[in-house]
């Protein structure tokens, strides 16, 4: 696999990440629990195991053959990608799909690119590929700080047109959405820990004669099983607090139940897509791969956000703000891929 189609794959992948929770913000006659425990459950049973199972023969050979501590590490990650799916949701149904995937994206880059790096391979940090990989982070931070200033200001623009006694309950719905977004941030760069820890997996795999780009595959099914299990569990004991399972019935096939469907497989799919095209980006591209995914996860809420109608009202100020940090992080993306070439050279 060539370099530029491992880009390519990595921003197909975000694309579905910035797509998947988009069901959230539509359904009409489902609360939030309904839809993210469907989509999570469709998202455990419809890719991951029947995927991998497609492409190994002999799994149980595969996973007995990897040291218990990695198999531990791969799954206590999913786990912590799963809360961190929860807060996801929940972040979303409160400050939309524009801010809210901009916010989360952000931070989940933070913690996902140059952590890791720094604790796998310090010496990379020192490199003029790290340099970039570091500086174009800060640009992204930039980026999200700047459509987090167009946030800010289209919800004044909003406590405006709206009475004094209602001011304090959108306060504490943006101060809620920020929060949601900080525990999500920290708590879903789990995933590409996963594919991190999960290296001894896929090396295992290509011993095995495993296509090279299936081989993540395996690793993907712990990870995946930790994390939807985690987030449907969550979800039907949420229907059972709130009285809520009785929704389901009035779902319709087009827009609640086919909005499910969509979440259970672009979730995953776009992990996927991610972990095989970050694979050919060289021996770093999980580092500089994952930021570039979600960099494009960024760019599709901002558009599916504005397309949506969320930036209809809010004025021209707002907007060119929003359009700035586009832009910043457009260039991100750019410097991105230049130090993942760097650093395979």
């Amino acid at each position: 696999m060539s370099f530029t189609f491992g880009v390519i794959l990595v921003a197909v992948g975000g694309i579905l990440e910035g797509l998947f929770s988009m069901p959230v913000t539509k359904v009409k006659s489902w609360q939030f629990e309904n839809i993210w425990c469907m989509g999570s459950l469709f998202a455990l049973v419809l890719l991951p195991w029947p995927l991998t199972s497609y492409y190994y023969d002999d799994l149980y050979e595969l996973y007995s053959s990897i040291p218990n501590n990695v198999l531990i590490a791969v799954v206590l990650s999913g786990v912590a990608w799963g809360i961190g799916g929860i807060y996801w949701g929940r972040a979303i149904a409160t400050m939309g799909m524009a801010v809210g995937v901009s916010i989360l994206m952000g931070l989940i880059n933070i913690f996902g690119s140059i952590v890791p790096l720094a604790v796998f391979e310090p010496s990379q940090l020192f490199t003029n590929g790290g340099v970039i990989l570091i500086i174009a982070v800060i640009i992204m931070i930039l980026g999200v700080v700047i459509i987090s200033v167009a946030a800010k200001q289209k919800e004044n623009i909003s406590h405006d047109k709206q009475k004094a006694t209602n001011q304090s309950i959108v306060n504490r719905n943006y101060m809620s959405g920020i929060f949601f977004c900080i525990i999500s941030g920290i708590l879903s760069a789990g995933v590409n820990f996963a594919f991190i820890f999960g290296k001894p997996i896929a090396d295992n795999a290509m011993a095995l004669k495993i296509p090279e780009y299936a081989t993540s595959f395996a690793v993907w099914s712990l990870v995946f099983s930790a994390n939807f299990f985690i987030n449907t569990v969550y979800g039907f004991y949420m229907m059972a607090k709130k009285g809520t399972f009785k929704n389901l019935r009035k779902g319709s096939l087009t827009r609640e139940w086919l909005g499910a469907v969509f979440m259970g497989l672009a979730w995953p799919g776009g992990i996927i897509l991610y972990g095989i095209g970050a694979n050919g980006m060289g021996t770093h591209g999980a580092y500089a791969g994952f930021p570039m995914m979600i960099l494009a996860s960024i760019l599709t809420g901002n558009l599916v956000g504005a397309l949506g109608g969320e930036w209809k009202n809010s004025g021209p100020k707002p907007r060119r703000i929003m359009l700035a940090g586009v832009l910043v992080l457009g260039t991100a993306f750019i410097l991105l891929g230049f130090s993942t070439y760097l650093m395979n050279a």
